[in-house]
């Protein structure tokens, strides 16, 4: 049986104007996705500004979002350190938290020396000493890296590494993963522009940035999928990949913050050196936003 399948989407940190995380903002964005049909949530993700955090900053998301979520609806937080025994003391304090499982990025610094069996030894040791289910992430767009279809056979093996977030846009990779790991690993896109591709050859679910502003078009997506109804499911696609790529390879966290910010959300302005969207980039981000009808009228 595969473990966290389904629809997640990773939560943006909001951040007061004194530049502190706002808790209450992140509380009351978290109580709206739980009216939307997204399976679970992901704090500190990429799109969370995981790395731009101090290590109390980010048990205090993970503490926040789960307070406001109930116990039936799967909370993954992000704990990757550029170190194995860090990667392991952040991967105990979310445990404690309260996360269900732990999103672990391949640490990326020496990039020359992040060789498989390197990744291997890293993930093996983070998952031995782990209280709570691991997934892996490979994120090679931000981390420069990338965790060959090699590693992840051999890590599938581990009984307390139950799945990964694919981020690259590499089908044959992808198709990989799915082939050569052990029967209930999970496979989770992790991109909106290949969502679709992704789906088609056998993702057992996402967690995708633009599921933070369109959860009901991206959910429409994987139930369709599932049910064998491709040419609908391709249809929504194409409707969805403009904001996707917006909100991706165009303006990053960044513009994802705006967006959420028109729909309503609390986005806020992203941390330095990250900076706002620039006001031409906010207009495209509101035309696709209208396009879809997800727009709070307010800021129609």
């Amino acid at each position: 049986m595969h473990a966290f399948v389904g629809l997640y989407t990773p939560r943006a940190t909001p951040f007061a104007d004194d530049g502190s995380l706002d808790a209450r903002a992140l509380t009351r964005n978290v109580e709206r996705y739980l009216q939307t049909p997204l399976t679970g949530l992901v704090v500190l993700g990429s799109n969370g500004e995981a790395p731009q955090l101090e290590d109390h900053e980010a048990d205090l998301a993970i503490q926040t979002v789960r307070a406001a979520m109930p116990k039936n609806r799967p909370l993954l937080a992000g704990t990757g350190r550029e170190s194995t025994a860090a990667t392991i003391a952040a991967t105990k304090r979310a445990a404690d938290l309260g996360a269900d499982a732990v999103l672990v990025r391949t640490p990326s610094f020496y990039k020359g020396q992040m060789t498989t069996d390197a990744f291997v030894r890293h993930y093996t040791q983070v998952a031995d000493r782990s209280p709570v289910p691991v997934l892996l992430y490979n994120v090679t767009m931000y981390t420069g890296v990338n965790l060959l279809p090699d590693a992840v056979a051999t890590l599938s093996r581990h009984p307390n590494i139950v799945g990964i977030k694919e981020t690259n846009s590499d089908m044959v990779q992808f198709g990989e993963y799915l082939s050569r790991s052990q029967e209930g690993f999970t496979v989770l896109a992790g991109s909106g522009a290949t969502y679709y591709s992704a789906l088609a050859l056998g993702a057992h679910g996402a967690i995708l940035a633009v599921g933070g502003v369109a959860p009901q078009l991206c959910s429409d997506i994987f139930i369709a999928v599932r049910e064998g109804r491709f040419d609908e499911a391709r249809a929504l696609h194409r409707q969805l990949s403009p904001l996707s790529k917006l909100l991706g390879a165009t303006h990053g966290v960044p513009g994802l913050k705006a967006a959420l910010t028109l729909c309503g959300y609390d986005g806020g302005h992203p941390r330095p050196p990250l900076q706002p969207v620039p006001p031409a980039a906010i207009d495209a981000i509101r035309a696709a936003l209208a396009e879809l009808k997800l727009l709070e009228t307010s800021h129609v």
